[in-house]
């Protein structure tokens, strides 16, 4: 998945109601720039730290700039949470995730369970069960090496994870995908201290058949990439 381009450093001032970051650019201005990223940011919205942001030019937006990723120690990780579909749906097209080869079609945002939309729908090709894909973005890591999910209690999550049981007790294939947006993780944990609500859900749709998959990504100032899959430990 391609980067906004160009991309402008700066450092992080503050983060604040969610959706908004300070930012002083290195060219001497201080903007404020839009955060897609609703969760708490845990151990990545610190303030000081090397960020980068993109001007989109965009005049129907009210904040002319978003912040596209910070650098935590020699780390980059993009903030995005809606980066991980963009990136998945460029990989299974791409064959690169092995569980998932062999459908011919990918449909996005499709409604199911009760209100819900799945990210990806997966039909057709040599696979008899459609594959319903659930992706989570993934950029919490307490220790080295391991990454965890989520930063904060998300009772949409568990949610979701539920109506994904529901589809794996029938006659369909159901999948929980993380992504990692950072490549020094070597591990995935449920962080079941910051949701045990999610944890525990978790646990439950693994035991009705939900399959599970995690990979983290090649990041750089131009493109994140799926890399390679990392252990789960649940």
């Amino acid at each position: 998945m391609r980067l906004p381009s160009p991309l402008l450093r700066g450092r992080l001032i503050k983060r604040y109601k969610r959706f908004l970051a300070d930012i002083a650019l290195d060219d001497g201005r201080e903007i404020t720039a839009h955060c897609a990223n609703p969760g708490s940011m845990m151990g990545v919205a610190i303030e000081g730290a090397r960020v980068w942001a993109h001007e989109h030019g965009d005049r129907k937006r009210k904040l002319a700039f978003s912040w596209e990723l910070v650098e935590i120690g020699k780390t980059l990780i993009p903030i995005n949470t809606a980066n991980p579909n963009r990136i998945a749906h460029e990989a299974i097209e791409a064959s690169a995730v092995p569980a998932l080869k062999g459908y011919k079609t990918i449909h996005r945002e499709v409604k199911y369970g009760e209100g819900s939309r799945i990210d990806l729908l997966l039909e057709g090709g040599r696979r008899r069960k459609p594959c319903y894909v659930e992706i989570k973005n993934v950029h919490l890591s307490r220790r080295p090496g391991l990454a965890e999910f989520p930063d904060s209690v998300t009772k949409r999550g568990a949610k979701h994870l539920g109506e994904l049981a529901a589809i794996a007790r029938s006659d369909a294939r159901a999948v929980m995908l993380f992504i990692v947006q950072r490549n020094d993780c070597r591990v995935f944990q449920p962080a079941a201290d910051l949701d045990p609500g999610y944890a525990e859900a978790l646990n439950v749709a693994v035991k009705a058949g939900v399959e599970t998959l995690c990979y983290d990504c090649d990041v750089s100032l131009s493109e994140v990439v799926l890399r390679r899959p990392i252990e789960i430990d649940m």
